[in-house]
């Protein structure tokens, strides 16, 4: 009986998209929101390696230079969106632009402001990488969520079709059946920091 390999380190990329401005939080930028003791992104970050990626790219917008003075992102890569404010689409279009020549082979994309998926959801949908044609997506009970890895294959497509806040959704609604879906309900919670109601989330 063979067991699968893990994909190697460098060839999955993990890709935070963490430049939202937090309209419905009154203008508090989700990177900066505290969990823990410490900003969010910077959890996102731990996460994302902790899951097995080595190499992290991160998309930042609003407040993006008190981002980078108040948050520990050594040895990741930070992508500017100056267009931020038009929504996550052009956040995971920057993302997937910056991966462009560096090797990688799929990207890992996760949201800043789902701190309630941890490394072992995360890890999940590493595993059910192959190669660039590779489209993975966790659910919850069924339900498609995050995170989501897009093979390389399938970059140019999801670039064009990525518009206001709905990223990859049309795209990923148009390749339903490409999809391998990975349950992570069982250790994951998938719910949005959007409105101050939802600060109850944060610790």
């Amino acid at each position: 009986m063979t067991h699968k390999q893990d994909p190697p380190d460098d060839e999955v990329v993990g890709l935070l998209l963490a430049a939202g401005g937090g309209r419905r939080l009154g203008g508090r930028p989700k990177a900066l929101l505290e969990h823990r003791g410490r900003p969010l992104v910077e959890h996102a970050v731990e996460v994302l390696r902790t899951a097995g990626c080595t190499r992290v790219h991160v998309v930042l917008g609003a407040a993006a230079d008190t981002v980078r003075a108040r948050a520990r992102l050594a040895g990741c890569v930070i992508v500017p969106n100056p267009e931020w404010a038009q929504g996550m689409g052009t956040s995971l279009r920057a993302g997937l632009a910056s991966l462009a020549g560096t090797g990688a082979r799929a990207a890992l994309v996760s949201l800043v402001d789902q701190p309630g998926i941890g490394p072992e959801a995360v890890a999940r949908v590493r595993a059910g990488y192959e190669d660039e044609s590779s489209l993975v997506s966790a659910a919850y009970d069924g339900v498609r969520g995050h995170p989501v890895l897009f093979g390389a294959a399938h970059w140019a497509g999801i670039g064009a079709s990525a518009t206001g806040d709905r990223g990859a959704r049309a795209y990923l609604t148009e390749h339903q059946a490409a999809i391998m879906l990975v349950e992570c309900g069982d250790v994951a919670r998938p719910f949005d920091i959007d409105t101050p109601e939802d600060l109850v989330h944060l610790e």
